[in-house]
């Protein structure tokens, strides 16, 4: 049997910890607040992140990460992107030396534009073959209730991924592998600034003319940043490309649509930010994104104006017209 910690006790990161364990995993989440942990340990319940949803009983919790790691074949990563360098400043003596590192998250670092497996290698100082990761079509809501779905696996040694797809694999939850671990990461983090046009849209009472423009843009835009940097251009037409980017872009569920149908609505940062209780990765994320674009020249003017909402003062009326007014171009360029 093998051994996994997952680090976070989010919604993502319980959900991802309840797979594991569903799976066979003898599995131990970390978190920081004892009043969280007591109650997985006590009521198999996350009742802060997923509340009403029952826990297997194998599954404990605890807020010591030296104890937690002990012996563990997969140390799995479920913390926001932007804090992920000084939690695992803190963590890294402890990580079996051993041990493939797993990343959740679906982001790009700020200040040096890297990709969260590559902010693992340098902190952890692991090869590439010991650090993988999840993504895809993935909505908390909807897995908590073990409803089904698919996830890719990433990683560059192949025998890796599938000892970390049998680990998570269920009869409700698939698991594909996948070596393009640059595509399946730019996949994730980059569907998350997508969504928040696309949620932006929605907020300002436009159809799905519009939103189907932006979905299918936007992928066009990962493709061409994808390119730039050696991914697979298959992985974008799989499940940690369009896969992820139709999900997050239409649910309901999705923080990141939620977070652009609010500014939409015409609420400002400030007031959006207080109403969203979980991090909605491509706020912060979509700065970091277009400084990799650019400093790759590569072309992609959804994420351009969705950092001039965000961050720049921009309306999204005027953003609308920013895109609508670009020069005509063929359809497929800069791939």
């Amino acid at each position: 049997m093998s051994s996994a910690v997952v680090f976070g006790t989010g919604s993502w990161g319980t959900t991802f910890a309840m797979i594991l364990a569903e799976a066979g995993t003898r599995t131990t989440l970390w978190g920081r607040r004892a009043a969280v942990v007591d109650a997985i340990n006590s009521g198999h319940e996350n009742p802060e992140y997923l509340p009403g949803v029952a826990l297997p009983e194998t599954l404990r919790a605890t807020t010591d990460p030296v104890a937690a790691m002990e012996g563990a074949d997969f140390v799995v990563l479920a913390v926001p992107a932007q804090t992920l360098r000084a939690n695992l400043l803190t963590w890294r003596h402890a990580v079996p030396d051993d041990a493939v590192l797993v990343s959740l998250m679906k982001g790009v670092e700020l200040g040096t534009c890297k990709r969260m497996s590559e902010v693992i290698c340098e902190v952890a100082d692991v090869p590439e073959s010991r650090v993988a990761v999840v993504s895809g079509p993935n909505l908390v809501g909807e897995l908590a209730q073990r409803q089904p779905a698919a996830a890719v696996v990433a990683c560059r040694d192949e025998a890796v991924a599938a000892r970390l797809q049998e680990a998570c694999h269920l009869p409700w939850f698939r698991t594909y592998t996948n070596p393009d671990v640059i595509g399946v990461e730019l996949g994730g983090a980059v569907k998350n600034v997508i969504a928040l046009a696309v949620g932006v849209s929605a907020g300002m009472g436009l159809g799905d003319n519009v939103r189907a423009t932006l979905m299918t843009r936007g992928l066009a835009e990962i493709a061409r940043l994808g390119a730039a940097l050696g991914a697979d251009q298959h992985t974008f037409a799989g499940l940690a490309g369009m896969g992820d980017l139709i999900a997050t872009c239409t649910s309901p569920l999705s923080r990141n649509r939620t977070f652009g149908e609010n500014l939409g609505r015409g609420m400002t940062l400030a007031e959006v930010v207080a109403a969203t209780r979980q991090t909605a990765e491509g706020v912060k994320s979509c700065e970091s994104v277009l400084e990799l674009a650019r400093k790759h020249d590569v072309e992609m003017p959804i994420t351009e104006v969705v950092v001039g909402v965000v961050h720049d003062g921009m309306t999204p009326s005027e953003a609308a017209m920013l895109l609508m007014s670009r020069t005509p171009k063929p359809e497929r360029y800069g791939v």
